[in-house]
């Protein structure tokens, strides 16, 4: 008998680590590749288009990201998956200003990321979205 107990524990353990996604939330998961009609674009707007960003990401973004950007805003909390850690996703490789742009103009399937995009029906310009990204990429 505790030969299958301790035969079943071990099971268990392996199936557990072997279900494990290692990377813990969705929000620490590698971001994904661009598609090519993104890839390689640019913020081309001056520094200073913070300003107008950090206006823009607070009334469109803040309720969810949180006033930094770090997924804790008021209705973050209750969605699933969680909203992105923003200054976290920066540090990962890919996370440049076509997959910035790409995916603030689509959304995410799967979230509640919704198309921001004019094109998308959303409710921003692309000046707006590279605003946005400019303040994006102030945040600490």
């Amino acid at each position: 008998m505790k030969k299958a107990l301790l035969v079943a524990l071990i099971l268990t353990a392996v199936i557990l680590t072997a279900c494990s996604s290692g990377g813990g939330s969705p929000s620490a998961t590698i971001p994904a590749p661009v598609p090519a009609d993104y890839a390689g674009k640019t913020n081309p707007l001056a520094p200073d288009a913070t300003t107008a960003g950090a206006e823009i990401f607070k009334t469109n973004c803040e309720n969810c990201h949180g006033p930094q950007g770090h997924g804790d805003g008021p209705a973050g909390a209750m969605l699933d998956p969680t909203p992105k850690n923003l200054p976290e996703l920066l540090k990962m490789p890919g996370a440049g200003d076509d997959f910035l742009f790409w995916r603030i103009s689509t959304g995410r399937e799967g979230t509640v990321m919704i198309a921001w995009n004019k094109n998308n029906n959303g409710t921003l310009t692309d000046e707006q979205i590279w605003q946005v990204i400019a303040f994006i990429r102030t945040l600490k």
